[in-house]
Formats: structure tokens, C-alpha cells, sequence
């Protein structure tokens, strides 16, 4: 399952959802989530900056050009903000695990099943974890409410084809963050925010929303 203990660190942030819009709260929340994926499964990773800048710009530039859906229906466009941050890091792909320790300190806290995915893919865990953390604590702090996560984020198979799917496209990644959040993927088209349920429920405010384009491929 998630790991969601990195989320009681991002919600004690005052106004999170606005600090994560700034790259130097992105960079270094980060950093703290790698630091505790270290804590507890004993995975230590080697941070890109360069790599990281580039995944923060990429997503604060269609963040930005598709605010507007924020309007529509807020709970779900901060999931969709979420997922198009998790693109943009298998995208870049900033972080490399370089060791693993034999007895990690958090070991005992948490599923075998976790370990496993954790060892299959590690950078995969740690942007995925690192996003549903943040959509965790920013629903908190927004609508006093967690997001449940769905018991396929507990099972290898699926993040088996998690990580061939995105390896090949990697916007199936805003699908599977929705999935593993309970939510209804839009499997045709993930990173465009007008296709996905959650939006289309709230027709009525989305026929007023400008047309804010195609995301990228």
C-alpha cells in the first residue's frame, strides 16, 4: 500500500498547495520524500536537480495554462495537477536508486507486498508515493478529508503494467495515479483534464470553461 506517513510532513506545511507551486518547495519536498522512502525501505537514491527543474517546469506551465478546471471541480483538478507531476518525473525521471540496506529502519512497519513493488521499481514508487502524499495532504488541508487508496496499488501486477504502459506513454500515468486513488481513469485520454469523469459530472460548469488545448502526447 501507499505510504502515506510522508503525507503528515507535507500537511503540517502551511497553504501546501500554493508552496508546491514554487520550485524550491518542489525540490525540497521532494528530497524529504526520497529521504523517507530511504527511512523505510532502506532504498537510497541520487537526485538530478537538473532533471528535477525540468520535470517542476514542465508541470507548472500546463498547471498554469489549465487552471481554469480548477473552477469546474477543485478536488478533482488537484488529482489531475498530481498525475500530470507524476508524467513529467517518469518523464525526466530525476532519481536513481543507488543502494538498498539490509535493515531499513521502517522495515517493520510495512507490507510485504509494498517491499516487493518497492524493489521491482523504486524511482516509480518513489514519484508515485511522493504524489499521492501530496494529494493526501492538500485534500486534508483543503476539504478535511484523505483520499482512499485502492487495494491495486498493494499488487505487483499492476504496477507490472504500470511500468510498461508509461514506459511507452507516459500521460498513463495521470491514469494510473486515478486509479490507485479510487477515481475512473480516462484510459483515451488521461492528461487532458475536459475527458476525465470526475469533470464531465460538473457539465454544466465545464460547457463555461475556455478551450485550453490538447496536452501533449
Amino acid at each position: 500500500m501507499m505510504d502515506l506517513r510522508f503525507k503528515d510532513e507535507l500537511a503540517a506545511m502551511p497553504d501546501l498547495r500554493h508552496r508546491l507551486r514554487r520550485l524550491r518547495w518542489f525540490r525540497a519536498t521532494f528530497r524529504a520524500s526520497a529521504k523517507a522512502v530511504t527511512r523505510a525501505y532502506g532504498v537510497r537514491f541520487e537526485i538530478d536537480d537538473a532533471r528535477l527543474t525540468r520535470a517542476f517546469l514542465d508541470w507548472i506551465e500546463i498547471a498554469e495554462g489549465q487552471k481554469a478546471f480548477a473552477e469546474v471541480n477543485r478536488a478533482d483538478f488537484i488529482v489531475f495537477a498530481a498525475g500530470v507531476v507524476l508524467r513529467e518525473l517518469i518523464r525526466q525521471n530525476p532519481a536513481r536508486a543507488v543502494s538498498e540496506a539490509a535493515a531499513p529502519a521502517g522495515e517493520a512497519d510495512v507490507s510485504t507486498a509494498t517491499r516487493e513493488i518497492v524493489r521491482f521499481w523504486p524511482e516509480g514508487f518513489l514519484y508515485t508515493n511522493y504524489c499521492v502524499a501530496a494529494v493526501a495532504a492538500v485534500h486534508e488541508q483543503e476539504f478535511g478529508t484523505v483520499p482512499a487508496i485502492d487495494k491495486c496499488a498493494d499488487d505487483l501486477r499492476t504496477w507490472w503494467s504500470y511500468r510498461e504502459n508509461v514506459a511507452e506513454v507516459p500521460a498513463y500515468a495521470v491514469a494510473f495515479l486515478d486509479r490507485f486513488l479510487g477515481g475512473e481513469p480516462n484510459w483515451i485520454a488521461p492528461d487532458h483534464p475536459a475527458a476525465r469523469h470526475a469533470m464531465q459530472r460538473m457539465k454544466p460548469a465545464l460547457d463555461g470553461a475556455p478551450p485550453l488545448g490538447v496536452p501533449a502526447a
